[in-house]
């Protein structure tokens, strides 16, 4: 373990060789000055690490402040394993993790790995070091709600109720989005001192022990007309049946919990979260049989409220497999976020975009706020959400900005921060990533992929294809990634980073490397069939090849 927390570096002293290596460093430092359990390398969902164990993370440390701009560090499921001579624009990182031959993407291989020290999951954004904090999420679920607004309650859920469960690093995000959106939300969390600290932090308004206490709150709220977020101490397996029990149907239904690990993420009735590592010991097997057969009694309350007529979404947790194992057939009339309501916007390329201060100063953030309204009027969801996220979201570790920007866009803005950066506005060098969750860099046949037109769900080859183009044109840092724990066999993504430096080879590398990596999520979609998607290739002048 490290003997003291890790917090990222701020300022203008180099502990590398230079920015792109500092850059790489500080990002790893700050996705553990914002995770969830730092102490055990944990960064959110349960399991997703940064490293596979402090010695490994101790060694990347050391590594990156040792490494030539012509040199590349490898790095296998967390653990570092070799540096090799490349050249000047070659990425200063390149990794994979939990990657396993098909037949072996199994929970029960990866956790035999894991116990033996061999294997790690990144999560999406954690083992890649691209995590910011509940922001990324936030931004995310606030789009996902605005749709759902403009699509099901004229563009207002100002008095609407939403449910949902999960507290942790990534359901956290859920109240705020909510509030942002106009909405009341009950939100149900197992853990009492990880509601009480969301409140803390101005995520929640309030804590209530009691069902009935909190459906008070939320009416009156919803009287008032005025967005809240009661964070109800409780399980969601119970309390979800409770409410379809007493004929309460929110207006919008949905989960965050940890649902896609039965082991080590989602917590059965009757067990406190202490209760569940000792029976996680003890008995793996018996601590999954009560969490499916959890998950299915949550999922059949939250099929109950879509036969009443509430809108009910799976968020990406996997919770319709899960349940589908404990013997919910009707499980997957439950839609997927992305395929609903998310598909016409990845036609466009467009998606969650990153970029992180890296000198700590929260103006060059504002900085950077009003480049981008300044520069994309006609782009609504920018203009809506940078006021909105101005308003309402603290920064946390590295100050940091996520908006949906699409092909061409991206890399307009990479180009005015490194120009920023190289005349002086701004503070220091900038970092620009992305969700994985994007247009070309994921497959998963439940979430990302689901119902594509052509049937491709599955085909993993885009990731794959979207980590080989972007080192093509010159990243800083290229990971693939697949599923770990209970989405193990279910997912293969890819990660970028670049850094703004100011110099011309940063330059270089965002033209190329933001311009590749959108414009092959326009065509991955324009292969699948998709309209929306050939229009946005014709309109960026794309050279593809079978439109």
């Amino acid at each position: 373990m490290s003997t003291r927390p890790v917090i990222a570096q701020r300022g203008d002293t180099l502990r590398c060789r230079g920015w792109r290596q500092e850059g790489l460093l500080r990002l790893l430092e700050n996705v553990l000055e914002v995770g969830e359990r730092p102490e055990d390398l944990v960064v959110y969902a349960a399991i997703g690490k940064a490293a596979r164990d402090w010695p490994s993370y101790h060694t990347i440390v050391a590594t990156l402040k040792r490494l030539g701009d012509d040199e590349t560090l490898v790095i296998q499921s967390g653990k570092p394993i070799g540096v090799f001579k490349t050249h000047p624009l070659a990425p200063i990182v390149v990794m994979a993790n939990t990657n396993l031959v098909g037949r072996w993407a199994t929970p029960e291989h990866f956790y035999e790995l894991e116990r033996r020290g061999l294997i790690m999951w990144g999560g999406l954004t954690a083992g890649d070091w691209q995590y910011i904090g509940s922001q990324g999420v936030i931004q995310g679920t606030y789009e996902i709600l605005a749709q759902v607004a403009r699509e099901h309650f004229g563009g207002e859920l100002r008095g609407r109720l939403v449910l949902s469960a999960g507290l942790g690093g990534m359901g956290s995000a859920q109240p705020l989005a909510a509030r942002m959106a106009g909405a009341v939300m009950l939100v149900v969390e197992v853990d009492p001192e990880r509601a009480l600290q969301r409140v803390a932090s101005g995520w929640c308004d309030s804590v209530a022990e009691d069902l009935d206490e909190a459906l008070a709150r939320c009416r009156a709220a919803q009287v008032r007309g005025e967005p809240s977020a009661v964070a109800l101490i409780g399980n969601a397996a119970e309390v979800y049946p409770e409410l379809a029990r007493r004929g309460v149907t929110p207006d919008v239904v949905t989960d965050q919990t940890s649902a896609h690990d039965a082991r080590y993420g989602y917590v059965p009735p009757g067990l406190s979260p202490d209760q569940v590592v000792e029976l996680r010991e003890r008995d793996p097997a018996e601590l999954e049989r009560q969490s499916i057969a959890a998950i299915a009694a949550q999922v059949e309350a939250m099929l109950a409220f879509k036969d009443r007529g509430a809108v009910v979404f799976d968020n990406g947790n996997n919770i319709r497999i899960q349940a589908t194992r404990g013997g919910v057939a009707r499980a997957f009339e439950i839609d997927i976020f992305t395929e609903r309501y998310l598909r016409p916007l990845f036609c466009q390329g467009i998606g969650p975009f990153r970029w992180i201060a890296l000198s700590g100063e929260p103006d060059d953030i504002a900085l950077i706020d009003d480049l981008a309204l300044a520069s994309f009027p006609a782009n609504a969801l920018v203009q809506n959400w940078i006021p909105l996220a101005r308003q309402h979201i603290p920064f946390q570790g590295l100050p940091a900005r996520i908006a949906w920007l699409g092909h061409g866009e991206r890399t307009r803005l990479g180009l005015l921060v490194n120009a920023a950066v190289r005349d002086g506005r701004l503070r220091g060098p900038v970092a620009f990533t992305r969700d994985h969750l994007d247009a070309a860099s994921m497959a998963h046949p439940y979430i990302g992929t689901e119902k594509m037109r052509d049937g491709s769900d599955a085909v993993s080859d885009w990731p794959l294809l979207n980590a080989m183009l972007n080192c093509a044109a010159m990243a800083d840092l290229v990971a693939i990634h697949s599923g770990g724990g209970g989405y193990s066999g279910y997912m293969t993504s890819s990660g970028v980073t670049l850094i703004a430096d100011g110099s011309p080879e940063a330059e270089y590398r965002l033209q190329h490397v933001l311009d590749a990596d959108t414009g092959l999520g326009v065509l991955r979609y324009a292969d699948a069939g998709y309209g929306l998607a050939r229009q946005a290739a014709r309109d960026a002048d794309l050279d593809a090849l079978n439109l």
